[in-house]
């Protein structure tokens, strides 16, 4: 384990956000450290969409891209496979032990951007991995025009599921919300989808039904199968902010990290972009987008200044 020289940056993680500020912040001649997991929570996508220029690009191929571009600048250094175990407040700055189990690495600086994504727990329902990211994903302005048209199933039990099954109706006339045995859709609610024509089912799912990620039909406790094309689910979000030691930065009832315009937490030095702060999971170019956003902002703040353009 050895001290390095402080970094001016270190970057927790290397998404779209995490590697878009430091393309930025190295465009801007500050010495960055990038810490990534590689462990991304679109890993089961096999394309994604809405990024302009890069419209159906794997996820995996746009951040070998991004990590390409990277190369150019040297004061970018990007640590992959390791994970921050521990980040901590130290005088002004900030220090980090990192490794992958235990710390291999002990790196401190001045300012540091949280850009870890969320994790995401998916409804208990048999064999949903075996669908994801193939023919049932999350996010409906990032998949449903691929969908368009067909059979689709809705599967969640959080209480905004009535509004992402209005959402999703804008792409298909044939939508069955599935609830999984949960109260997550009211008889109000259930009795307007109804009128729009969705159909709510609220049985426990047994099974899914298909071949090779393409699922064809959902079955329910009692027997019944619905045919479906394709679909959509709501997991649940989890913001992972257990390796911070000795502060806490404001959360929201979500537990997204709380920042200004400009990605700055209520912690002096401490930033967050990307699906880690409000209003929590965007498209991969709206996560860039804010990767950038804060990256000015961490800028303007080494430097003193406090205009915005």
């Amino acid at each position: 384990m050895t001290d390095t020289t402080p970094y001016d940056a270190l970057i927790v993680g290397g998404g779209p956000a995490g590697l878009s500020a430091a393309l930025n912040l190295g465009r801007s001649l500050l010495r960055v450290l990038v810490i990534d997991a590689d462990r991304p929570r679109n890993a089961a996508t096999l394309t994604s969409h809405g990024f302009l220029t890069r419209d159906g690009v794997p996820p995996h191929e746009l951040r070998r891209l991004a990590r390409a571009e990277l190369a150019a600048y040297p004061g970018v250094e990007i640590r992959s496979r390791v994970r921050v175990l521990e980040l901590s407040r130290d005088g002004d700055g900030f220090t980090a032990a990192i490794g992958r189990t235990a710390p291999t690495e002990v790196a401190s600086a001045a300012s540091v951007l949280l850009a870890t994504g969320l994790r995401e727990t998916l409804p208990d329902v048999p064999n949903l991995r075996g669908y994801y990211g193939m023919s049932l994903f999350s996010c409906a302005a990032c998949d449903a025009w691929e969908l368009r048209g067909r059979r689709l199933a809705l599967i969640g039990e959080t209480p905004d599921l009535a509004d992402r099954a209005r959402l999703i109706a804008r792409w298909t006339d044939s939508l069955t919300v599935f609830t999984n045995g949960s109260d997550a859709v009211t008889a109000v609610q259930e009795a307007e989808l109804a009128a729009a024509g969705v159909d709510v089912r609220r049985a426990r799912i047994a099974e899914l039904v298909g071949d090779r990620g393409r699922i064809e039909a959902v079955r329910l406790d009692g027997g019944s199968v619905v045919p479906v094309d394709g679909g959509f689910v709501r997991p649940e979000w989890h913001n992972d902010l257990s390796f911070l030691r000795g502060f806490a930065p404001a959360v929201d009832a979500a537990g997204h990290l709380v920042v200004d315009g400009e990605g700055r937490t209520d912690v002096a030095g401490l930033y967050a972009a990307g699906d880690t702060a409000v209003p929590g999971p965007q498209q991969l170019i709206v996560a860039a987008g804010a990767g950038a956003r804060v990256a000015g902002a961490m800028v303007r703040d080494a430097a003193g200044v406090s205009f915005t353009h």
